[in-house]
């Protein structure tokens, strides 16, 4: 057998413990069995997955349907207990929705017509084909080999049969998968609780600007007062980007304006009319308000903290300049407040569930809480303290889940190169 081959072979160039040895996966499975014929009544109930069914990250079927025979038994893909079904299209291939089949009715099973199968014969388990295929640089070696459209690309079966994979006896297979299964697991708990720290810290910001501030028309502590926002400050003009326009621009997007401030990520290229573009410049200390989106996000604010480069803000946006009475960080603080409580959700007009939007009128009229400036600036440096911590431990546990995901292709490559 020639030793000649694809990036994923390349991947594995290393000497096989003894007693093992190179094969092709299509010497020791059978890909894409013919279906028998089945004497099975009609109506009944057999095993059917879906595309869906398969869960990528665990590359398990979670969630297998059932469906009668005659629903099932001409135009999907067959296969039987312990097969590997292998996603042949993109992105799903890439995605990892691969899985064993097992707990079939009757033994057997159909499924979508995007699955290859993988009959594993008397020399390989179906848990040593699953773990191997399943692995990014099979995967991404497969991506190389699509064949098809754009958009429907498919990894042929060819490549499938001439994958080469490390080969130990039948037991020493057993007694690594098992092993091997029982890490992952453990990386899935370690993952698992990783993602619902990390969920935990994102919310932060939400339950602090939740208990900060009151809400419309309640009573105010002492030395407090409702006023009107349009009292406080200027609302400043904003254009629309124009795609034939004659000047190129950084132009602020909505994607700039999250819970935890400006984010200077969602800064795009952008054309506008040179005419337009010097009145929508944006100055440090600005609040920007999402004037125009969907109703999860529509009315988000930050403030606009600067940038070396010139930026403007166009007309999906409402830019605010606040006056020498109302701090702009407060302000931001306090707007953050009302779009986390969903108040812009029913202010906001448009069709529901798709863009929504917000006047400059609205914006005008809208009721803030004023309390005495050094209040204002209390409260905002507390806020800026608690976002801080926000984002720290954010970014704390998104390196621990990084750390967490890498931990499966180490274990991988150690359980194929026999030093488990």
């Amino acid at each position: 057998m020639s030793r000649k081959g694809t990036a994923a072979r390349a991947e594995e160039a290393q000497t096989l413990p003894a007693g093992w040895r190179w094969v092709r996966l299509g010497e020791v499975c059978e890909l894409n069995p013919r279906r028998p014929a089945l004497d099975r009544s009609d109506d009944r109930p057999t095993s059917f997955v879906p595309m869906t069914a398969v869960d990528e990250v665990r590359g398990v079927i979670a969630k297998p349907e059932l469906k009668r025979f005659a629903e099932v038994k001409k135009g999907y893909t067959y296969f039987t207990e312990g097969d590997v079904l292998f996603a042949k299209i993109t992105p799903c291939m890439q995605n990892g929705k691969h899985a064993i089949a097992r707990d079939l009715i009757d033994h057997i099973g159909f499924g979508s017509t995007e699955f290859h199968v993988i009959s594993p014969g008397v020399h390989v388990s179906s848990e040593w084909v699953h773990l191997y295929v399943r692995q990014r640089f099979v995967l991404d070696d497969a991506t190389a080999h699509f064949t098809g459209a754009v958009g429907q690309q498919r990894v042929p079966d060819s490549y499938l049969a001439s994958l080469e994979i490390p080969l130990p006896p039948l037991p020493e297979q057993k007694r690594i998968a098992a092993i091997l299964n029982g890490q992952l697991a453990a990386v899935d708990n370690a993952r698992a609780a990783a993602e619902a720290q990390l969920e935990a810290a994102k919310a932060l910001p939400a339950a602090y600007l939740r208990r900060v501030f009151p809400k419309p028309g309640e009573k105010l502590p002492q030395g407090w007062r409702w006023v009107q926002l349009g009292e406080m400050s200027d609302l400043l003009p904003s254009k629309s980007i124009a795609s034939d326009g004659d000047a190129e621009v950084q132009a602020i997007t909505t994607a700039c304006l999250t819970e935890t401030g400006f984010s200077p990520l969602g800064i795009k290229p952008a054309r506008m009319w040179s005419a337009d573009a010097p009145l929508c410049v944006v100055a440090a200390g600005e609040v920007l308000i999402a004037r125009s989106n969907t109703p999860d996000l529509v009315g988000r604010a930050a403030m606009f903290e600067g940038t070396q480069a010139e930026v403007v803000a166009s007309d999906l946006t409402i830019r605010i300049r606040t006056n020498c009475r109302l701090e702009p960080g407060y302000l931001t603080s306090y707007l953050s407040s009302i779009f986390i409580k969903g108040y812009w959700k029913e202010a906001s007009g448009g069709a529901s569930g798709t863009m929504k939007k917000i006047t400059r009128t609205q914006v005008a009229a809208l009721s803030v809480p004023l309390p005495p400036l050094d209040e204002q600036r209390r409260i905002t440096g507390q806020i800026a303290e608690k976002m801080t911590r926000a984002r720290n431990a954010q970014a704390v546990f998104e390196d621990q889940l990084h750390d967490i995901n890498a931990l499966p292709a180490a274990l991988l490559r150690r359980a194929f190169s026999g030093e488990l």
